[in-house]
């Protein structure tokens, strides 16, 4: 049972990393509450360069908490949490097991 637990673990870690972030969660939030934001309608929120918020996207992106859309030049970027809390989920349950196993 620690195995599934550990594996877990492992496999969540990039997510787990993006949310220790306070200007990430930060942007989270403010992209739940919007639906959909460009870089620069972030920056007009947060106190914060373009260029930060513009990393920080990218890191969200790549543990695909994020996705982004292009229309003509602009990208439009939007929550996408459904993987995120299905491993939540998987993680909730495994160390229930865990725990009552033992």
């Amino acid at each position: 049972m620690a195995e599934e637990v550990m594996a877990i673990f492992k496999h969540g870690m990039p997510i787990f990393s993006i949310f220790q972030d306070e200007n990430r969660q930060r942007i989270i939030l403010l992209l739940c509450k919007n639906k959909e934001m460009t870089v620069n309608q972030i920056t007009d929120q947060l106190e914060l360069s373009r260029p930060a918020i513009s990393h920080h996207l990218k890191l969200m992106l790549d543990a695909q908490v994020i996705t982004v859309k292009k229309v003509g030049k602009e990208r439009f970027y939007q929550v996408s949490l459904d993987d995120t809390v299905e491993l939540l989920k998987k993680l909730t349950s495994a160390l229930e097991k865990s725990i009552s196993s033992d």
